[in-house]
């Protein structure tokens, strides 16, 4: 029986099959000695290397969940002292399945499944993620309206969320996407600092009475019902096979000072035959998201700057 080098590679454990792709790009995959290529098989008795390591067949699957310190930073590279590996100290080769920033605690998912990784990430199988948060003033009734309804952070609308207060200053958050520090730059958007943020849930993975700095491996029935829920999950190569689907559905393009007509960034990708409309296409600079309706709004094409009043 043959399978494909990535995948051979991701339930090894070593890594995700994403990252199994750049190492064979890189010429770093070797199959009997010879440089492996994307698509390659494997068969039963060859021998795999990743930059000189041998590889073995599929592993046990391992999933833990992780109360991670604030300190702690949730990447497997060696470079850094404090990565989450070295934090825990598991006797098999694991791997974060996303991220939690450093300044933050909570649960952290880590396994030795690739497969898994993506299909638990992907934004658009809207996987719930809870969190705890502490900000550094009482909350008021508008602060949870424009935290539900969607922030302009990183050149997008954030998706619409649940928000419950739990004290003067405190609230429980879910989120079905994962953007880069996204509590803390919806609350700095709205005037407020983030003093303690901490991941409680994600999906049906609770974190409990899971001490800081402890692990422990899910139970056979957390683990069924995860498979469950992933199993018809998209996986990021399976979506990006999807022509015409754009990568986030609210980022705004920009072509010098106007808004690009709605289909035109699809269009542009689908066509091979007009090279000069995708370079200034990819040139252009994105326009700050749309904020909520309790705004009011003007944009300068000269300035590219977007003031705001309430």
């Amino acid at each position: 029986m043959q399978i494909r080098i990535n995948k051979y590679i991701s339930e090894s454990g070593y890594c995700s099959r994403r990252e199994a792709d750049k190492y064979i790009e890189n010429g770093g995959v070797t199959i009997d000695g010879k440089t492996a290529e994307i698509g390659s098989q494997v068969s039963t008795g060859q021998v795999v290397k990743v930059f000189g390591e041998i590889i073995k067949g599929k592993a046990e699957s391992i999933i833990i969940a992780y109360n991670k310190p604030v300190g702690i930073v949730s990447t497997t590279d060696a470079a850094e002292r404090d990565n989450v590996v070295n934090a825990i100290g598991h006797s098999e080769r694991i791997f974060p399945i996303g991220r939690l920033d450093k300044d933050s605690q909570g649960l952290l998912l880590l396994t030795n499944e690739g497969d898994i990784v993506n299909k638990i990430l992907r934004v658009n199988n809207n996987h719930d993620k809870e969190y705890f948060v502490t900000v550094d003033k009482p909350i008021t009734a508008e602060f949870i309206k424009r935290m539900q309804g969607g922030i302009p952070i990183l050149g997008v609308v954030t998706r619409k969320c649940e928000i419950t207060q739990k004290s003067p200053s405190s609230f429980m958050i879910v989120l079905r996407q994962g953007l880069n520090r996204q509590i803390r730059r919806m609350c700095e958007y709205l005037g407020y600092n983030v003093i303690k943020l901490q991941r409680t849930r994600i999906m049906h993975i609770h974190l409990n009475d899971l001490k800081i700095g402890q692990y422990r491996d899910l139970t056979p029935a957390e683990t069924e019902l995860l498979y469950q829920k992933i199993a018809n999950s998209v996986k990021t190569e399976e979506a990006s096979a999807k022509k015409g689907k754009p990568a986030v559905k609210n980022k705004i393009s920009v072509k010098s000072n106007s808004v690009i007509p709605k289909g035109t960034v699809a269009k542009s990708q689908q066509s091979k035959s007009s090279t000069s409309k995708k370079g200034r296409l990819a040139s252009g600079n994105f326009k700050p998201a749309k904020p909520t309706a309790d705004k009011k709004t003007s944009y300068n094409p000269k300035s590219k700057t977007q003031r705001s009043s309430r």
